[in-house]
C-alpha cells in the first residue's frame, strides 16, 4: 500500500541519485496530474535561503503543479548566483512536467554557503521526471533526507461529502530545528479539493499544532518550509468554506503533521530520548508556549534528560528565565507520575521514581504555573554527545 505524498490520488513523484551529495539519493520531484490549489508556510530566518524566496513568490497565487527538492546542498547564503540557480530548477522542472514556471516551487537543504553543482542538478532533474511513479513516493521521502537516519512518511484518510480522501506526507529534518513558521522541509497532499485561502488556513492551524511546536537544538534553519497541494482527484465535493468537511480535512491535515513532527523529534540527531514538556496554569497560550519552547530547548535540561537524571532545578530555572511574569512560589513541576515540586521547593518523593520516569517513552514534564487557566507544550529530545560530533564534522 502506498503512503507518504502519494497516497492521495492525482500525484507522481521519484528520488534520484543526483550526485550532489557524495552516496545516495538527493534530488526529488513530486508532480500533480493537473493544477493544483496550493499552500505554503515558510522560515522567519532573516538570512533565509534563494529557493524559499522563490517558492513563496511562486505561492503566491495560491497554484502549483510541481515541487523539486534537493538534499545536500541549502543553497543558502549564496547570493544573486544562488537566486539564479533556484530559478533554474524550477524552469528545468516547468520543461520536465510541462507545466509554466510558476506552477514549480522549489525547496534545498544541506550545507550553508555552497553554491549548488548545477550540472548535477540538471541532469538529476531530468532523471526523476523520467521516473516519476504513484507508487515513488518513498523514493522522494529518501531523496530529501540530510542527516536523518531515516525517512519520514505517512498518510491519513478522511471522509468529503461521504466520499473517501487522503492526506499524505513526507519530510525530512534531524538536526538545525527549532522551527519558527514550519519546520525543515514538509510536503504534504490531498486528493480533495480546497480553494487556496481555506488550503492555507488549514496548514497554518496544522503547522502550529504540530511542526511548530518540535526543537531539537534551538536552531531555526535558513530554509524551512512546509508545502501542501491540493488535487481534487478523489472526485468528492469542494470544500469552500467552513463546516463539518473543512474541519474533517483541517483534522487530517494535523494529524498528519504531529506523526511527521514527531518523527522528526525522535530521529533528533544523537537523540537517545524524546520528552514532552507541558505547560499548565498560564495566564495565555502565548505565555505556556514560551516557558514550554525555553525548558525544552534548555541545554541543561536536554542533557538531564540524556544522563536520566531527574534535576527538577533545571527545569525550574528554564521557567523562571523565559520572560513570563510568574510567582516562582506556585510553581509546581511532575517528571511523569511523580511530583517533585509543589509551590517552588522540593516535595517528598523517591528519586529512583523519577529516574524511572525519565525511562518512559516519551518523558513527560509536566510544570503548573498557578497564574491562570490556559495550556501549551513543546516536544524535545535530549542533547547526546553523538549530537555534538554529528555537528563538530558536519562539513569535515
Amino acid at each position: 500500500m502506498t503512503t507518504g505524498v502519494t497516497a492521495p490520488r492525482g500525484f507522481r513523484a521519484a528520488g534520484v541519485e543526483a550526485g550532489i551529495k557524495d552516496t545516495g539519493l538527493d534530488l526529488a520531484l513530486l508532480v500533480a496530474d493537473e493544477t493544483c490549489a496550493a499552500a505554503g508556510v515558510f522560515t522567519t530566518s532573516r538570512t533565509s535561503a534563494p529557493p524559499v524566496a522563490v517558492a513563496r513568490e511562486h505561492l503566491a497565487s495560491g497554484r502549483a503543479r510541481a515541487v523539486v527538492v534537493n538534499s545536500g546542498c541549502a543553497n543558502a547564503a549564496t547570493g544573486p548566483a544562488g537566486r539564479a540557480d533556484a530559478r533554474e530548477m524550477v524552469d528545468l522542472t516547468a520543461r520536465a512536467v510541462g507545466c509554466p514556471p510558476g506552477e514549480v516551487v522549489v525547496a534545498s537543504t544541506g550545507v550553508i554557503g555552497v553554491r549548488l553543482p548545477m550540472d548535477k542538478v540538471r541532469s538529476g532533474i531530468a532523471a526523476a521526471a523520467r521516473r516519476l511513479a504513484p507508487d515513488q513516493g518513498s523514493e522522494a521521502a529518501r531523496a530529501i533526507m540530510t542527516t536523518d537516519t531515516r525517512p519520514k512518511e505517512a498518510s491519513v484518510s478522511f471522509t468529503v461529502g461521504g466520499r473517501p480522501c487522503t492526506v499524505g506526507g513526507m519530510a525530512k529534518g534531524a538536526g538545525m530545528i527549532a522551527p519558527n513558521m514550519a519546520t525543515m522541509l514538509a510536503f504534504f497532499t490531498t486528493d480533495a479539493a480546497l480553494t487556496p485561502p481555506l488550503l492555507h488556513r488549514a496548514l497554518v492551524a496544522a503547522v502550529g499544532e504540530s511542526l511548530n511546536r518540535i526543537t531539537v537544538d534551538g536552531d531555526t534553519s535558513t530554509n524551512d518550509c512546509a508545502v501542501v497541494l491540493a488535487s481534487g482527484a478523489a472526485g468528492a465535493p469542494a470544500i469552500e468554506g467552513e463546516g463539518r468537511d473543512y474541519e474533517a480535512f483541517g483534522a487530517a491535515l494535523t494529524t498528519l503533521a504531529r506523526r511527521l513532527a514527531e518523527m522528526l523529534v525522535r530521529d533528533g540527531e544523537g537523540a537517545t530520548r524524546v520528552a514532552e514538556v507541558r505547560v499548565e496554569g498560564a495566564r495565555t497560550e502565548d505565555e505556556a508556549d514560551r516557558i514550554a519552547r525555553v525548558v525544552a530547548e534548555s541545554p541543561l535540561v536536554k542533557t538531564a534528560l540524556y544522563g536520566g537524571d531527574p534535576n527538577w532545578g533545571r527545569i525550574l530555572a528554564a521557567t523562571g528565565r523565559a520572560g513570563v511574569a510568574l510567582d516562582g512560589d506556585r510553581v509546581s513541576i511532575w517528571i511523569g507520575d511523580v511530583w517533585v515540586a509543589e509551590n517552588g521547593a522540593a516535595r517528598e518523593y523517591e528519586e529512583k521514581d523519577a529516574a524511572a520516569a525519565l525511562e518512559e517513552h516519551p518523558v513527560r514534564l509536566r510544570i503548573r504555573l498557578g497564574e491562570g487557566e490556559a495550556a501549551g507544550w513543546m516536544w524535545t529530545s535530549d542533547l547526546s554527545h553523538r549530537y555534538v560530533d554529528i555537528n563538530a564534522h558536519y562539513r569535515t
